[in-house]
């Protein structure tokens, strides 16, 4: 470098003044904390030079180490070695089975006279080191895709308001060609993380053998050395890609350094262009993102001389995993236990679930949460079942095997409840209906359906009125059709709504007709009206 040449330049003017003026090699070493042998062999190149002290004032540094080193220069120029393209050697060791052997034996092949494999392998180590770290990690192509959130967050602005909400951002790096991605997502949460990794799966086009993420809570539900616990649903949804996850071991900063030079690349070429533009909506930032991501992958890394794209094209397209024909719809899996009426409650708050036995008081509500009610077979009441919420669905597993299917509800009824899941005696009370009981009603009279229409119309519920019919169906199945109407007509008119009432009704009706005489028919000795005319 300029700065030790010339340093080395001022030693070697020193040395000459000093042995001029009679001072001895060895003081001479001792002066300027050098070896005697290189004092002595600077005063053997400056004779063969022909150069004394004084110099003379036309020989600067750069002619005084032209005259001492010039033979050594031509030396070194007879025998420098052919060089390889180190930069198609770095992308080449990226190749499934080749080595540093490999691209030496191909060298040597070429270069028979080049470098030796040691010296080889010195020079392509200190590439290596001008390498940037992300460059710098060997992986084998379609093998991990880093991913983590930046630290860094985006501003979206509501139009309406004026309230500025932060964006998290997404990224993601292929480990072999570095391709990059990255998102703006609401939240740090396990939705959005989910979500995040199936649109960066379909941006790729394929699946790596192995996601690679930090210790995010949304991600890994405990961090350990030897033995993480992968969060369930995230799990689920590297499964359902046939991806392994392999968390970052903590404390081991190198495990992560390509998703972190990823993450510091991506807040440099995103949020540093980006940061004078005002967004407002998630889809406006995440288009301004997608621009300056495909600046970024298809921008010349230094000293490689290829871009990132190319190196994806090149490596690890064929690589990757083909995706399955339906993408992944996120779900949640909650843990409930069957309450005594056989179902379990989905709480809704926001964009978030939590599911608890109805009735019980296992979870907790959230502020605004709305519940929604959801059956199981009733040989599970009290047992213990994992609930898998969809946007769409509602499945409850015992012991891994599902035994129960819903529709998500948003709105309407509260409770959905297969009639297969209730007890006989709860089945048979759950066909009636308040048609159906109309319909009853309408095959015998209108009074008999005044008379129930009536009695569902008082009750704040129709079902709690199915009782009272039920028991005015059983007093009326032994009468005739024309006593059931009267009867009816009779309670209609005192405002007899109840079962005893209407028994009552049916009682009297019954003893006055055995206490009334027996009609007289006709006879030939009886006069008729016209006899008193």
């Amino acid at each position: 470098m300029p700065a030790q040449r010339e340093l080395t330049m001022r030693q070697t003017r020193q040395i000459l003044r000093l042995r001029h003026e009679g001072v001895s090699i060895r003081e001479i070493g001792r002066r300027m904390a050098v070896a005697r042998s290189t004092v002595q062999d600077t005063l053997k190149r400056a004779a063969r030079a022909g150069l004394c002290w004084p110099l003379p004032e036309a020989v600067s540094d750069a002619v005084l180490e032209q005259s001492l080193f010039a033979g050594a220069a031509r030396q070194r120029g007879a025998r420098r070695r052919a060089e390889p393209d180190w930069a198609r050697l770095a992308l080449e060791l990226k190749r499934p089975g080749v080595t540093l052997t490999v691209l030496w034996d191909e060298y040597q092949s070429v270069h028979p006279e080049g470098y030796g494999y040691s010296r080889f392998c010195d020079l392509f180590r200190a590439l290596e080191k001008r390498l940037s770290p992300v460059m710098r990690q060997h992986h084998r192509p379609g093998d991990k895709l880093f991913v983590d959130f930046s630290g860094k967050t985006l501003p979206i602005v509501n139009p309406a308001t004026g309230e500025i909400r932060q964006a998290q951002i997404f990224v993601a790096v292929l480990g072999a060609s570095s391709l990059t991605y990255a998102e703006a997502v609401w939240t740090q949460t396990l939705p959005d993380w989910i979500g995040a990794h199936v649109r960066l799966l379909d941006f790729l086009g394929g699946a790596p053998q192995l996601l690679a993420p930090d210790n995010l809570r949304s991600g890994v539900n405990k961090a350990s050395f030897y033995d993480p616990e992968i969060n369930r649903s995230y799990a689920a949804m590297a499964g359902r890609y046939g991806i392994d996850v392999l968390p970052a071991r903590p404390r081991r900063p190198r495990d992560k350094a390509k998703v972190e030079a990823g993450v510091r690349f991506a807040q440099i070429a995103i949020l540093g262009r980006l940061r004078n533009r005002t967004f407002f909506s998630l889809a406006e930032a995440n288009a301004a993102i997608a621009e300056a991501l495909e600046r970024i992958n298809s921008h010349a890394m230094k000293r490689l001389n290829t871009t990132r794209r190319a190196l994806f094209e090149q490596l690890e397209r064929e690589a990757l995993r083909p995706l399955p024909a339906a993408r992944y719809e996120y779900a949640e899996w909650r843990l409930a236990r069957v309450s005594l009426d056989y179902h379990v409650e989905a709480l809704v708050a926001g964009r978030e679930a939590i599911v608890r036995s109805g009735g019980s008081n296992e979870g907790v509500q959230r502020p605004g949460g709305q519940g929604f009610f959801y059956s199981a077979p009733h040989a599970l009441i009290r047992e213990q079942i994992d609930v898998r919420l969809t946007a769409r669905t509602v499945e409850l597993f015992h012991r891994g095997q599902r035994v129960a299917a819903h529709e998500r509800r948003n709105a309407g009824s509260r409770h959905a409840t297969i009639p297969e899941h209730m007890p006989s005696a709860h089945r048979r009370y759950a066909e009636w209906s308040p048609e159906r009981f109309r319909r009853w009603a309408v095959g015998i009279g209108p009074a008999t359906e005044g008379l129930i229409l009536a009695i569902l119309a008082r009750r704040p519920h129709p079902e709690q009125g199915f009782r009272t019919c039920l028991g005015v169906m059983r007093q009326f199945r032994s009468l005739s059709t024309e006593r059931v109407e009267a009867v009816a007509a009779h309670a209609l008119h005192i405002g007899a709504f109840n079962g005893a009432s209407i028994a009552s009704i049916i009682a009297t009706s019954a003893e006055q007709a055995r206490s009334a005489p027996d009609s007289i028919g006709p006879h030939a000795n009886l006069r008729g009206p016209r006899y008193f005319h």
